[in-house]
This record gives structure tokens, C-alpha cells and sequence, in this order.
């Protein structure tokens, strides 16, 4: 069996209950997790023995891992877009964004897992204790690649390991996103050693931007003051208030509201409106631009149409009227 080497190892281990097969063919497996809030899919190719590649694309607020460690070196993700939260051993959370790279031993992987925005579209590459090790010396033998000395230097203390915005990383997964498909696990292979010497070539020690952790007690306060902003749209809150009510000072507030969603609260606020108010104007088109207004808190109609403009690049009515034509 081709994936004998990969899948069963990691079969044997679990990925969880909640995660099942939909479809395989040659190289690839499509698998799909399943949540009340939504679901997932991983589509996995294997890229040599004991080595594998994975596309993963979210669409739910939340899910739980059931993943056990299948002796698996370290696993490195890119996040391409969304948000994912996780807890570590240390009961901190942190959040991986746009551009992100994580490396990771995968000791710590199980438990719930959060998606701030609500999607989430990244790639793993994961390497195996052993089989991974053989396989690439057998293929590139000149080459120094030492994966359980590149996991010690990130992982030493079984802490996953945040690179932020790396221009060079970056470049290579965008690279990955796009493959060739007459060549794609040659090219698969290659860009997996690529990155592995990129990641040779990187000191720890000089990363100093890490991504920051927060204890959860922070982080569940500031999704409650998420949901009453998102359900009460007509309403404008001041930080002052949603201090107040969350029992936080503005400047945790702040932070920790930046952190979870990725933008600061009025931004966030503002682009949510906005985006609601435009699924508004098309599922109601006897709605006036004044009456969508009101809904969302602005009197001012002209005001409105300015904030509407800023985040969705048109006013109201152009917007109604395209989509309408479209």
C-alpha cells in the first residue's frame, strides 16, 4: 500500500473521531473533520517516505483536536489567511495569522481548537521520526539536513515555535499554494528541501517578534464583548463601556481584542457593519440607504455611506445597483 508508511502510522495514532476519509487516489487523501460549527478539509500527499504535505481549509468557529502524536519530529504551518487560536502546555493562547510559520512537535496538539474569523486556509508539512530521516538522506545525500537537530533548536523545551512574516518563507509557500500539477511532487520535494535549508539558515535567537500569549480568562472575556458588539449592530459602543462591562482595562482591552481578531476594535467593528449592512442591502432591496443606515447605528445617512465606501470600496447604492446587475 503507498501510504502504508504515513497513514497507517497515522491511522494507529488517531486523528479523532471527528475526522474521516472522503476520498484517495495515487499520492493524495482527502480527509474531512466535522463540527456543529461548521468543517474542514485536509488533502495530504505524500512527498516521501514518512514525509507529507498537507492543504488545510476551514470553515467553523471551533472545533476539537483528537490528534495523538504519531512520532512525528516536528510538523511546520503556514497560515495563508484567517486566524487559528490554540493553548499551549502553559495554558497560554496564542494566535497564528496571515503569514505565520509554525514549527511544532505536535506534543501538545490535542484539545479545542478556535477560528476567530471563522476560516482558516493554511499547509503542514510534517516529517516522522526515522522513515523521514532515511528517506531524505537516501534522495539528497550530499546535503546536511538533520531533522531532529533543526527540532531541537526550535522545540528544546516542547514549545511550538512562531516565525512572523518571514519574506523568504513567505515566498516559498506561496510558491507551494500554486504547484504545477504535471511535476507536483517533484516540485512537492523540492520545496520541502528548500525549506528545510531555509529553516537551517534561520537563528532563533534573532526572532525576536514571537508571537505574544494570553491567559484564557483574557481571551473569553474579549469574545464576549465580540459577541455583543456583533449582536446588537444598531448600538455604538465605546471602549469605556466594553471596559466596563468586561471588567478589563482598555488597554488589555486593546490588546487582547487585537490579538484574538486581528484588528483594533473600532476597525473591526466598522468593517463588520459594513459587511453585514451590504448582505442587508441585497437580501432587502425595498430597504432605503437611510433605513439600512439607521439599523447599524448611523443617522447620518452621508456618514454612513463613507464608512460603507471605506471597507467595501463603492457606496451603498453602487454596490446594491452591481449587484443587482450581476
Amino acid at each position: 500500500m503507498i501510504f502504508k508508511d504515513i497513514f497507517e502510522t497515522l491511522d494507529k495514532a488517531g486523528f479523532g473521531s471527528n475526522v474521516h476519509e472522503i476520498a484517495a487516489e495515487g499520492e493524495c487523501r482527502v480527509l474531512r473533520l466535522d463540527d456543529d460549527s461548521g468543517e474542514g478539509f485536509m488533502t495530504m500527499y505524500r512527498v516521501f517516505e514518512g514525509v507529507y504535505l498537507m492543504y488545510n481549509d476551514f470553515h467553523l468557529k471551533s472545533c476539537v483536536s483528537e490528534y495523538q502524536n504519531a512520532e512525528t519530529v516536528l510538523c511546520i504551518d503556514h497560515c495563508r489567511e484567517g486566524r487559528i487560536e490554540h493553548e499551549n502546555a502553559f495554558g497560554g493562547r496564542y494566535y497564528m495569522e496571515a503569514g505565520d510559520l509554525r514549527i511544532d512537535r505536535r506534543i501538545h496538539h490535542k484539545g479545542r481548537v478556535e477560528l476567530p474569523l471563522s476560516h482558516y486556509h493554511g499547509m503542514t508539512i510534517g516529517f516522522m521520526q526515522g522513515l523521514a530521516e532515511e528517506s531524505l538522506r537516501s534522495y539528497f545525500p550530499t546535503l546536511r539536513l538533520d531533522l531532529d537537530a533543526l527540532s531541537e533548536r526550535f522545540c528544546h523545551d516542547e514549545k511550538e515555535f512562531i516565525i512572523r512574516a518571514d519574506e523568504r518563507l513567505n515566498l516559498l509557500f506561496s510558491q507551494l499554494y500554486h504547484p504545477p500539477k504535471s511535476v507536483r511532487l517533484e516540485y512537492f520535494r523540492a520545496k520541502t528541501v528548500e525549506l528545510l535549508l531555509l529553516l537551517g539558515d534561520i537563528d532563533p535567537e534573532m526572532q525576536t517578534e514571537q508571537r505574544q500569549y494570553f491567559p484564557a480568562s483574557q481571551t473569553e472575556k474579549v469574545k464576549d464583548v465580540h459577541s455583543l458588539i456583533t449582536s446588537r449592530l444598531g448600538k455604538s459602543f465605546t471602549v469605556s463601556e466594553l471596559s466596563d462591562i468586561s471588567g478589563m482595562p482598555p488597554a488589555a482591552l486593546r490588546k487582547v481584542f487585537r490579538a484574538v481578531y486581528g484588528a483594533p476594535i473600532y476597525q473591526y467593528i466598522k468593517s463588520f457593519k459594513m459587511k453585514s449592512a451590504a448582505a442587508m442591502l441585497i437580501s432587502d432591496s425595498e430597504l432605503t440607504i437611510a433605513e439600512t443606515a439607521q439599523r447599524f447605528g448611523y443617522d447620518n445617512p452621508s456618514k454612513f455611506s463613507a464608512a460603507f465606501r471605506d471597507i467595501m470600496g463603492m457606496t451603498p447604492q453602487n454596490y446594491r445597483k452591481r449587484q443587482e446587475e450581476s
